[in-house]
C-alpha cells in the first residue's frame, strides 16, 4: 500500500547548507507517510543535496530556486507550490525561528490547522496526531486537525526515529514568476559568525551538560561543566542565572526564555530546578542531577541524582570517564 506524501520543508535561514534537523524531520515524516523534502538550490549542488537527503530517507526532493536576500516569504511561496504539487497528508517544519514563521504563514494562507512545537508525530485510523509538552513540561497534550493536512513544527531533538537510506529522485519545483513580495524583509548584509568551539550545537545535541550559579565563576564553569561536556562529547548549557551572571554567553541558556532541548542525556550541575529551566529540558530521555541541596526541585524530575559538592563529584566523574576511554 502506497503511503501518502508528507512534505518536509527545510527552513535554514541562510539557505547555505542542509539544516542539521533534516534527518530528524525526515525520520518523523517517515512514521506517517512518504517523506518528500522541499530544499533550496543554494543548499548545495543538486546531486550532493539529493544524495545527502536520500541518505536521510527522503524519497523525493523538490528543489526551489528562491531569492536569498529575502526572509520567510519566498520560502512560504515555494511551500505553497510544493503543496499544490504533492497534495501532502501533512507539512512538517522544524520548530526553529524561521520554521515557525514560515509554518504560520503557510497555515494562514491555506486555512490549515497549525500544530506548534510537537514532541512526536503519529497516526491512527482517524488521522495524524501530535503530542506536545506544555506548562513547563507538567502536562502532555494531544492535538489533531479536524480536517485537511495539518502544518506541524517539530521540536528539535525530540524524535529518535530515522528513515532508511534510499535513492532520492529530484525535481525542480516550478514557481510562479511573480515579482518579489514587498512584504518580505530583505537581507542587506551578512557576516559569518566565528565558530571557535568544536562542541556539538546545543539545540540538536544528543547529550547536554548544564551548569548553574553554584559554579561561582566563568573559569570554574568552563573547568567543571566544560570538562564534563568534553568527556561525554556533549554540548554546554546553562541556567538563566549563570548566563545573567556572565559565566557563559546567552546562546547557552536552556529554558523557557532560552533554548529548548530534548537530548538523550541531560546533566544538571548545581542547578536548583526553577520551573523556567525545567520547561527547556524536561523532555530529555535521561536526566542526571548533581546538587548539594537534597531538597532541590531538580531531583523531582531526575532519573538519577547525586547529593554532593559538584567540585568534588564532577572531577571524579571526569576522571572515570577518561579512564574508560583508555
Amino acid at each position: 500500500m502506497t503511503q501518502a506524501p508528507v512534505l518536509v520543508v527545510l527552513d535554514e535561514a541562510t539557505h547555505q547548507a542542509i539544516p542539521t534537523s533534516a534527518a530528524e524531520l525526515i525520520g518523523a515524516a517517515s512514521t506517517i507517510g512518504t517523506p518528500v523534502v522541499l530544499a533550496t538550490t543554494t543548499m548545495g549542488e543538486e546531486d550532493a543535496v539529493a544524495k545527502a537527503l536520500g541518505e536521510a530517507g527522503a524519497q523525493r526532493v523538490l528543489l526551489a530556486d528562491i531569492p536569498t536576500d529575502a526572509l520567510t516569504v519566498p520560502l512560504a511561496d515555494a511551500t505553497k507550490a510544493a503543496i499544490a504539487h504533492t497534495q501532502p497528508a501533512a507539512i512538517v517544519f522544524s520548530n526553529s525561528v524561521a520554521g515557525r514563521d514560515v509554518a504560520a504563514r503557510v497555515a494562514v494562507r491555506h486555512r490549515k490547522a497549525l500544530l506548534i512545537d510537537a514532541t512526536s508525530i503519529r497516526q491512527d485510523e482517524e488521522g495524524i496526531i501530535t503530542d506536545h509538552s506544555v506548562f513547563g513540561g507538567s502536562y502532555l497534550s494531544v492535538a489533531a486537525a479536524t480536517y485537511g493536512a495539518p502544518v506541524i513544527t517539530l521540536r528539535e531533538g525530540s524524535v529518535d526515529a530515522r528513515a532508511e537510506a534510499v535513492q532520492a529522485s529530484v525535481e525542480k519545483l516550478e514557481l510562479a514568476a511573480d515579482k518579489p513580495s514587498s512584504r518580505a524583509a530583505t537581507i542587506t548584509n551578512t557576516a559569518q559568525a566565528e565558530q571557535t568551539s568544536t562542541r556539538p550545537a546545543l539545540r540538536t545535541a544528543e547529550k547536554v551538560v548544564s551548569g548553574g550559579r553554584a559554579l561561582g565563576s566563568p573559569e570554574k564553569f568552563e573547568e567543571v561543566v566544560g570538562g564534563l561536556a568534553d568527556a561525554l562529547g556533549a554540548a554546554v548549557g546553562a541556567s538563566r542565572v549563570a548566563v545573567d551572571t556572565g559565566y557563559v554567553p546567552p546562546e547557552h541558556q536552556v529554558g523557557q526564555t532560552g533554548v529548548v532541548v530534548s537530548p538523550q542525556l541531560y546533566v544538571a550541575l548545581g542547578i536548583s530546578g526553577a520551573i523556567q529551566h525545567l520547561a527547556g529540558m524536561q523532555t530529555a530521555d535521561t536526566i542526571v542531577a548533581i546538587n548539594s541541596d537534597p531538597e532541590a526541585p531538580i531531583f523531582e524530575i531526575a532519573d538519577f541524582g547525586v547529593v554532593g559538592d559538584i567540585f568534588e563529584v564532577v572531577p571524579q566523574l571526569i576522571a572515570a570517564l577518561n579512564d574508560r576511554k583508555g
